[in-house]
């Protein structure tokens, strides 16, 4: 699933969904310039979200510790009551994980991607392990559908397009470049970029304040989007950096490759197991999301 083309258009749906938190979105405003290493920031997260579906178990505990070391060091204040917190609150940390989640399942069930309800449910309690990796305990974390619903209803009061919120849309609508690719930027990112917008819920549109697309035919250019993107060959998507999907199949063999058909039918799935809570220093796991990307393709 990760290796779909689609990933990228909803990495980017992520990213103005998590931008409704004030909380949240002000840790990442006050400790990174994001503005100015765009680039730099969405690799960063295209390099966790790798390895931790593609690369070793060591692999993936060794990016794990080293998002929750960053995460330990940094604080934000807020302007109004002057308070300082740590980024690395759980309740913040939580918001990032379901908004990243709820973004990759929907937008590729949305635009085709071949995924049962059975295989969305473990789809979510798999990454219940990703949310230990940064600093979460995972009984704490949405396991199911359902569960993922049921934390957006009870987060929602909380989330509002504040000042910052503001900044990411114009940012994601209008992100610097040389000014010889601004004609590139209108014609391909901003596409992307509104399209990741109407895919957002009604509620955050609504929040922005600006209207998107009747519901169908946001689904129709996704599901066009998605023709398009996968009919180019994968071998030339998969030089794209950061080419973890080619470090795996070298590792693996060359019989090892992520492909959509191996995804497992329904009825030969098994039913998420509970994921212990982790101890002070937690002892390597095995992570099931690389693993089963070695073997199903996910």
């Amino acid at each position: 699933m990760h290796g779909d083309p689609m990933m990228w258009v909803a990495g980017v749906r992520a990213l103005y969904l998590q931008a409704l938190h004030p909380r949240a979105v002000r840790g990442v405003l006050q400790n990174s310039d994001f503005r100015r290493d765009a680039w730099g920031r969405l690799m960063r997260t295209a390099h966790f979200v790798g390895t931790t579906t593609y690369g070793t178990t060591e692999a993936a505990e060794r990016a794990g510790a080293r998002v929750r070391r960053i995460h330990r060091l940094l604080t934000a204040t807020d302007p109004d009551t002057g308070e300082r917190y740590g980024v690395d609150e759980p309740e913040l940390l939580l918001w990032v994980h379901c908004a990243e989640i709820d973004s990759y399942l929907h937008v590729l069930r949305r635009s085709g991607f071949p995924l049962t309800d059975a295989q969305a449910d473990r789809y979510i309690a798999e990454h219940r392990v990703s949310a230990r990796l940064v600093g979460l305990d995972p009984r704490t974390v949405p396991g199911s559908r359902a569960e993922l619903a049921a934390y957006f209803a009870a987060v929602r009061p909380r989330l509002a397009a504040g000042p910052d919120a503001r900044a990411v849309d114009d940012f994601l609508l209008r992100p610097p470049i040389h000014p010889l690719l601004v004609p590139a930027r209108e014609l391909l990112w901003r596409r992307v970029a509104l399209l990741a917008y109407a895919a957002l819920p009604p509620y955050a549109h609504e929040l922005y304040g600006r209207p998107a697309p009747a519901s169908a035919t946001v689904t129709r250019r996704l599901r066009t989007t998605g023709v398009l993107l996968r009919r180019v060959p994968a071998r030339l998507r998969w030089q794209l950096p950061p080419k973890h999907i080619l470090r795996a199949m070298a590792r693996l063999g060359p019989d090892a490759r992520p492909a959509p058909e191996k995804v497992p039918a329904p009825e030969k799935v098994p039913a998420p197991q509970e994921v212990p809570a982790p101890e002070k220093d937690p002892a390597p796991q095995e992570v099931p999301t690389a693993r089963k990307a070695a073997e199903a393709g996910e």
